[in-house]
């Protein structure tokens, strides 16, 4: 089944912002050529200033984790965390469809 994956980055300074720019789309274009990426969109917040959101697709949960973890995107993932002085966050979602009821995790709230 198809996950989609939250990327929220926050950033305060515009001479960081044009110094991540170059590294946000080496990124998304390395994700793009992995096997199970289907698609992905960038957002800027409107009312919260500084606010970038990634919203990327996936094939499968499997093919987001193996891109995750390739060495490629960690080293880049790593120069966007040392720039911005935070660690990016991540949040990785799967569609419900009519009437399913949602699993809860034990110990979630």
């Amino acid at each position: 089944m198809a996950i989609t994956v939250f990327i929220q980055r926050k950033f305060s300074d515009k001479e960081k912002a044009a110094k991540l720019a170059p590294l946000i789309v080496e990124i998304r274009s390395l994700a793009t050529t992995q096997p199970g990426y289907i698609t992905g969109k960038t957002f800027r917040c409107l009312d919260c200033p500084g606010e970038y959101i990634v919203i990327s697709t996936w094939n499968s949960l499997d093919d987001w984790n193996n891109w995750l973890q390739s060495k490629q995107r960690m080293a880049l993932q790593k120069q966007v965390d040392d720039l911005l002085g935070e660690v990016t966050q991540y949040r990785i979602y799967e569609p419900l469809v009519g009437g399913i009821i949602p699993q809860f995790h034990a110990g979630a709230e």
